[in-house]
């Protein structure tokens, strides 16, 4: 009976181990979500696919911004999938505004007829 518990609580430290040890690298992770100043915007190419099929549409990215304004990472949370990879390509060329820290941010790109705005 004691072995049986002795098991018991080593697998419940080793649980709780696990659960704190995920939680320390998420908020390892976190950046603030503030608006950034957009220095430098590169329109997108306009699908040859998204122009035969007269698709038009908003595409919203999720991107991570380092300190000196450079996208470092593109994450679509709306929009087309014929028109997201266009637009994720052109926001990672973008510039921003220069900030303290690395923070997060939601751009739209919006795909009008054959003009992207």
């Amino acid at each position: 009976m004691t072995s049986k518990i002795g098991w018991i609580a080593l697998a419940g430290a080793f649980l709780f181990a696990g659960i704190e040890a995920r939680h320390s690298v998420v908020f390892a992770q976190e950046q603030r979500s503030v608006t950034r100043e957009i220095k430098r915007r590169v329109a997108p190419d306009y699908p040859e696919l998204a122009k035969r099929m007269n698709l038009t549409g908003k595409v919203k990215v999720e991107v991570v911004i380092t300190p000196a304004g450079q996208v470092t990472l593109t994450r679509a949370i709306g929009g087309h999938p014929v028109l997201v990879q266009a637009a994720e390509r052109a926001i990672k060329e973008w510039k921003f505004a220069s900030a303290s820290e690395t923070t997060t941010q939601v751009v739209e790109v919006v795909f009008a007829g054959t003009e992207v705005h």
